[in-house]
């Protein structure tokens, strides 16, 4: 009896929950666009990771957390209230991002581009790092509090070795690569980086450490020589950031919006926050426009199947899918594909190569690159259309890399023993019991190099170049967008409002028009995040549980879990983080 009134109990909470749940939802359908008052002043606020993709919607106020803003959504937003006549400034809040470095020029173009409204744009800056201060400097005034650190010293890169911690455990990795600059096996074989890994980073941080000075000379009216040796002094107390001409002034964030409040003429500012503003539609601004461009975002790393926790990850079947559906879209006059891709699985990565050519037959498209393109995500592209990218943008990387773990060791040191019955002499290649015999070491280089001169090919079809000029430039090497643009990689360097101006021009669409980007894959729904099939959860519990967060990591954002069945990538060498 108890079991069954406890049955009975559960399943009335759960109707209850789930009545919630729909008439949530149903509410969140019927909902008005957000009102925004005459003489208002956005509050454009940036925090953690600002992604391609827009977020679940989960649709339930007290189950809603904040919404974080995509890459579109901060252009789109600046966009608007440029012409939005009710938005009178822009107060831009930046803490604690996490995004790389072509992301961050992105946000400053912007800024920059709102900034010629000739409507305010200040800053105020809480524990801001090198990252926050970049976009900053855009800003015609940058506050901070006076007891506040801008954490500003330069630029650092740290690569992160598994050798030794492997060895300890009795893991060994066979590694073949094809390209002498596709290290992305040296983390796991290595303890240091080789000369071609040195050579390599120390010309990205030249490279990202000169736009650095160059940036904030820029926005600070200074000389870049001044600034770099300023820099050289950094970290900044809030004082000496003052007293170098850093930041304007030393302000408690309510004395800051009391100054813009003056500066507008009014007794009080009139916040609208970013999580309102970017739900009111274009046409509330006074914006219109007929022809539709489709905005399609591939981000994360590649594969074919789904199981990444929480669905992150770039999967070819439903990449390739929408590219079917945004291709027979009548209303549809061309396609920005907007690449953030790290690299992958090469046959997913070819799969969606051939979707992207078919597009190409018919529609107009132009590719943008975000913080990364690299190897997979470059591979991908190659359909012959125009390619845009920050200067900063992580490009090229074209090559081919394999990984075989042997675990032997490791089962030896817990108690474990595998047998044999095999027929056929490569019929053990993938087993995690034996290290490559030279034979099956030949037998797979048979396949890198092959699936290494496919992509040279495709590269060089793409870009109509002889595979001579691609190869010299290949080898797996990572390019910056800037210098990805003097190899003959990519053909623009700009973000957006490049690419909307290219598939104008593509397209047959007047210059002077405005378009309406139309967002592929669109913003998620609680059913569909209920529904994904999550069988990555175990190993993301696991290796968080023992403290691996390096290797918890990698498994989401490197592909570690293609290597742990054997495979052949197509991978970015390494994962960037600015700090």
């Amino acid at each position: 009896m108890g079991k069954f009134l406890l049955g009975v109990l559960t399943g009335g909470i759960l109707i209850v929950l789930i009545a919630v749940i729909g008439i949530f939802a149903i509410a969140s359908f019927r909902s008005r666009p957000p009102a925004v008052e005459d003489s208002s002043t956005l509050i454009l606020h940036l925090g953690g990771d600002v992604p391609e993709t827009p977020p679940v919607d989960i649709s339930i106020p007290f189950l809603q957390p904040k919404t974080p803003v995509t890459v579109e959504n901060v252009w789109a937003m600046l966009r608007r209230a440029a012409a939005d006549s009710r938005i009178k400034a822009v107060v831009f809040e930046p803490r604690g991002t996490s995004i790389g470095w072509a992301k961050m020029q992105e946000i400053r173009s912007d800024l920059e581009q709102f900034r010629k409204s000739g409507k305010p744009l200040i800053a105020y800056l809480q524990a801001p790092s090198a990252r926050e201060y970049y976009m900053a400097t855009a800003c015609s005034k940058i506050y901070m509090s006076s007891v506040d650190l801008l954490d500003l010293k330069g630029v650092a890169f740290e690569l992160l070795y598994f050798k030794n911690t492997l060895d300890k455990l009795g893991v060994h990795v066979d590694v073949e690569h094809a390209g002498k600059y596709k290290d992305y096996g040296d983390q796991f074989t290595k303890t240091s980086m080789t000369p071609e890994t040195s050579e390599v980073m120390s010309s990205l941080a030249d490279e990202i450490y000169g736009d650095l000075i160059d940036t904030v000379a820029k926005g600070r009216g200074k000389d870049p020589a001044a600034v770099r040796a300023l820099v050289d002094n950094g970290p900044f107390l809030a004082k000496q950031a003052k007293a170098n001409g850093l930041v304007d002034e030393l302000r408690y964030e309510d004395e800051a919006f009391g100054e813009l409040a003056t500066t507008l003429h009014q007794k009080d500012i009139k916040k609208v926050t970013e999580q309102t503003y970017m739900d009111v539609p274009d046409s509330a601004a006074g914006i219109t426009a007929k022809d539709r461009i489709a905005f399609v975002v591939g981000e994360g790393s590649i594969s074919r199947e789904a199981g990444v926790t929480n669905g992150s990850g770039l999967f070819s079947e439903a990449f390739d899918k929408t590219l079917t559906r945004v291709g027979n879209d009548s209303s549809i006059k061309g396609v920005i594909v907007r690449i953030d891709s790290p690299g992958g699985e090469v046959a997913a990565s070819d799969d969606m190569w051939r979707a992207m050519n078919q597009l190409h037959r018919k529609k107009p498209v132009v590719i943008s690159m975000s913080d990364d393109a690299a190897s997979g995500g470059y591979y991908m592209a190659m359909s012959g259309d125009p390619l845009i990218a920050e200067p900063a943008t992580i490009t090229g990387s074209i090559g081919v890399v394999f990984g075989k773990p042997d675990l032997h060791g490791l089962y030896d040191k817990i108690g474990i023993t595998k047998d044999f019955v095999s027929r056929g002499k490569f019929a053990l290649i993938e087993s995690d019991y034996q290290p490559l015999s030279e034979a099956e070491r030949a037998k797979l280089r048979e396949g890198i190099d092959s699936d290494y001169e496919d992509f040279l090919s495709k590269v060089a079809a793409a870009r109509r170049k002889p595979v001579s000029a691609i190869e010299p430039v290949a080898q797996g090497r990572v390019w910056l967008g800037d210098q990805a643009k003097a190899h003959g990689l990519v053909d623009e360097l700009g973000g957006l409002d490049r690419a909307i101006d290219m598939i104008k021009a593509k397209s047959g669409i007047a210059a002077g028009n405005r378009v309406s980007l139309v967002l592929y894959p669109p913003k998620r729904s609680l059913v569909d995040m209920l529904l994904r099939p999550n069988p990555d959860a175990e190993v993301d519990s696991l290796l968080s549980g023992v403290g691996l967060e390096p290797l918890r990591n990698a498994w989401h954002d490197a592909g570690l879990r293609v290597w742990m069945r054997g495979g052949m990538l197509q991978m970015l060498p390494f994962t960037i983080q600015f700090k």
